[in-house]
């Protein structure tokens, strides 16, 4: 096991190399450049100052020229600072990323429990009314567009019912409040995007649930277990359980790239400030080191997520070993 972590743990590094390349070339492909912003909208810039900081931000210099540079920065943690506002990209993030994380592990969090009780319940309930039902919720999951919901929750539940904050992380009195005060305005504010940011993942994780447990419900050594006596909840719980969830931690480990590239929609839509927010306004802004980070971290971030699910594997079946 300790080979084997090892062995993807080295595979990470020429994987974020490949990640970091593509991503800076196909930046700068895109129209313009990061200082049309600031120039365009100053009539007074003459075409001397425009230079200057065109050199000041070293854009004048070959794209493979800064590529190399901002690696070699990299390689000391440093992102650069940001064309918008002057300040380090590595602080910008530090501020936004523990949001992000803990929108992210709340909805993966939620996403496991909720989708492993609906599709194991319908998996022995099978062709049930409660089967059906989430059948359906499953199929509705699968069709509707999120931030068409999003919008629908904030004004249902935000806007007209009053029920739920719509916007940002905290209220303007966070810090007058008591902790529990705090806890419970920091929950009002996450519970709308978790919600949103769940349901997809949730629905198509219920039904490889499902689907998964009918599987295993099947095979002789559960009718073996039945056979001796054992209860259905025994059955279940310690027989078939730990062997269906092997293709849902395969599954689960492949959501975390969609959650984090879905930050960049429902975190704008939530004004929610988070990393996807900082890079959909970074994306604004043309503001490339500041997107080059927050790609780094996210990518770095999705190869962890997939390394924790190939782990989750010894501990749902103690018959892997890794070579």
């Amino acid at each position: 096991m300790i080979k084997y972590l090892v062995k993807r743990l080295l595979m990470m590094i020429p994987l974020m190399f490949g990640i970091t390349l593509v991503t800076f070339f196909v930046m700068q492909l895109a129209p313009g450049k990061p200082t049309d912003l600031a120039t365009d909208l100053n009539t007074k810039m003459s075409a001397e100052s425009k230079e200057r900081l065109v050199k000041l931000y070293g854009l004048d210099k070959p794209v493979y020229v800064q590529y190399f540079q901002w690696i070699k920065r990299l390689s000391r943690l440093d992102f650069g600072t940001s064309f918008r506002d002057g300040k380090p990209v590595i602080r910008k993030i530090g501020e936004r990323l523990p949001a992000t994380l803990i929108l992210n592990i709340l909805s993966l969090g939620l996403i496991f429990v909720a989708a492993l009780a609906i599709g194991i319940t319908s998996a022995v309930k099978k062709d049930s009314l409660f089967d059906k039902f989430a059948t359906l919720f499953v199929y509705i999951g699968f069709s509707v567009p999120t931030f068409w919901v999003a919008l629908l929750l904030m004004i249902g539940l935000g806007l007209k019912a009053g029920l739920l904050p719509i916007s940002g992380l905290r209220s303007v009195n966070y810090g007058d409040l008591t902790n529990w005060g705090k806890f419970i305005d920091l929950a009002r504010h996450l519970t709308l995007p978790v919600l949103v940011t769940a349901i997809t993942g949730l629905a198509s994780l219920a039904r490889y649930s499902r689907s998964s447990m009918l599987e295993v419900i099947r095979q002789d050594y559960i009718r073996t277990a039945r056979a001796k006596g054992l209860t259905e909840v025994q059955v279940i719980m310690k027989h078939a359980f730990r062997n269906a969830l092997i293709p849902i931690v395969t599954l689960l480990g492949l959501m975390l790239p969609d959650l984090i590239g879905g930050g960049f929609i429902f975190e704008t839509i939530f004004a929610y400030p988070g990393m996807g927010r900082l890079g959909y306004d970074a994306i604004m802004a043309r503001d490339y080191p500041v997107l080059m980070g927050i790609g780094t971290i996210v990518a770095f971030l999705t190869l962890a997520g997939n390394l924790i699910a190939d782990m989750v594997y010894a501990f749902a079946d103690p018959r892997i070993r890794y070579q």
